[in-house]
């Protein structure tokens, strides 16, 4: 069970402030071995960091343990883990049929530099799953990815500018929050509003002449889960088809939407697909595919081909555990089931929201969700500009207290190890954090 938050009798709810300082305060008393982790990794690590995501003030927990759906911290508290590794961990900590193929991968040797036969299994496996993968190469990472995939319509198309959309984010090197940042690759890059579909079908009309590719999420997961509306997605195929730009779906996140993906789910093809995250069973994994002309600019026996190198790419632990995953575990149908899991959970969240009449939301599709502190409807990060941070980091350290770990923004990623007493202990606890603190929640 998860570990249960000590009494609430002393509580005080005077503002929200007030509530937030008490909860800092707990979460600080309750962790002193996280707290001296986290100050002796500044010594060696800007931050005492070397992943930005996971760093939350005063301090993160430092997990010791982690073993099916279930994460331990140093400290010895124990958590349900509703983060899934931002995705990467839809199999759980210690799924069984991974470890097993990770065990077998290991007793033949970790490193080969050379062939190997489970590459092109899991090649098979995703050129099957996925409609727009003709052929795929692998990478270590979606950030690599995404990089390689503009590279590719860039030199297929001869010209030289990517299309992106405000805060968006397709690994370290390609986040567009706030417009963009100064060690972005230094692509000319133009940025359209995400869902506006008529400013964004002037703007490709405008840049046609240069444009090589549109790169989009179906769902911008870093940005707060904001699905795009199909007639979106559709206006851009129609519009890069017309343009003769590649049109690129970063599916590091949405992959799991369904068995092959947001693109089948909505039924929209686009010319290039990126992956990442758990394809690779867990382990470091990126992957980058489309039509067949686009790709085969990579194949060493033709003439003027692009060369594309990697130690990792081809690793034994990450194509193994990838085959089991795909092949054995993350079946059509466990997608399918997962996808029904995740949108009855959000529904059932934003019925607590509503009842209690707090101005808390989730977004997403599937069983990718954020929480928002903001009313409306969310298209666009325009519409969480107004979002009350301080609510969210009440409601993350409250639910933190009760045994529940998601990330600090409010995004929770199901992996396929959490089960419906599980969902039904983590509604319960929601609805109490709300009671709790409904007369500092902020209300309509």
């Amino acid at each position: 069970m998860p570990t249960i938050a000590p009494t609430t009798a002393a509580r005080r709810n005077r503002t929200l402030d007030d509530a937030l300082l008490e909860a800092r305060e707990t979460y600080v008393a309750r962790r002193p071995k996280s707290q001296a982790q986290h100050e002796a990794a500044r010594t060696v690590m800007p931050g005492g960091n070397t992943r930005t995501v996971l760093y939350y003030g005063p301090f993160p927990i430092c997990a010791a343990k982690g073993e099916g759906a279930w994460l331990t911290d140093i400290d010895g508290h124990r958590y349900l883990n509703l983060l899934g590794e931002y995705t990467a961990g839809l199999y759980g900590h210690s799924h069984p049929v991974i470890r097993a193929a990770i065990d077998a991968a290991l007793d033949n040797g970790i490193n080969y530099g050379a062939h190997n036969r489970m590459e092109a299994e899991l090649a098979a496996i995703v050129c099957a799953r996925f409609p727009a993968i003709e052929l795929v190469r692998f990478t270590n990472s979606g950030t690599e990815a995404n990089l390689m995939a503009l590279a590719t319509a860039r030199h297929a198309t001869g010209r030289s500018e990517i299309m992106v959309f405000e805060g968006g984010y397709h690994g370290g090197l390609l986040y567009f929050g706030g417009g963009g940042i100064p060690i972005n690759a230094p692509y000319p890059f133009v940025l359209a509003r995400y869902n506006d579909s008529d400013g964004t079908r002037a703007m490709i009309r405008r840049a046609a002449a240069d444009l090589a590719a549109i790169l989009v999420e179906p769902m911008m997961g870093s940005a707060g889960c904001i699905p795009a509306a199909r007639t979106f997605l559709a206006m851009l195929r129609e519009e890069t088809t017309r343009a003769g730009s590649v049109l690129i779906f970063d599916e590091v996140m949405t992959s799991r939407f369904s068995a092959g993906g947001a693109q089948e789910l909505d039924g929209i093809t686009p010319d290039m697909t990126t992956l990442g995250k758990y394809i690779g069973g867990g382990m470091s994994f990126g992957a980058f595919g489309g039509r067949r002309d686009l790709m085969q600019i990579y194949d060493p026996t033709a003439a003027g081909a692009m060369p594309h190198a990697g130690t990792f790419n081809n690793n034994v632990l990450s194509m193994a555990a990838g085959i089991a995953g795909m092949a054995k575990v993350f079946t059509p149908a466990a997608a399918a089931a997962l996808h029904a899991r995740g949108e009855a959970l959000r529904g059932r969240l934003n019925a607590v929201f509503q009842d209690a009449g707090v101005t808390l939301q989730m977004t997403g599709r599937s069983s990718l969700m954020t929480l928002h502190a903001v009313t409306g409807p969310v298209r666009s990060v325009d519409d969480l500009a107004a979002s009350n941070d301080a609510a969210k980091e009440l409601v993350f350290l409250d639910l933190l207290e009760r045994g529940y770990y998601l990330a600090r923004r409010g995004f929770i990623a199901l992996s396929l190890m959490v089960g419906d007493a599980d969902l039904d202990g983590f509604v319960a606890a929601v609805k109490d954090v709300v009671a709790e603190r409904a007369d500092v929640l902020p209300r309509g």
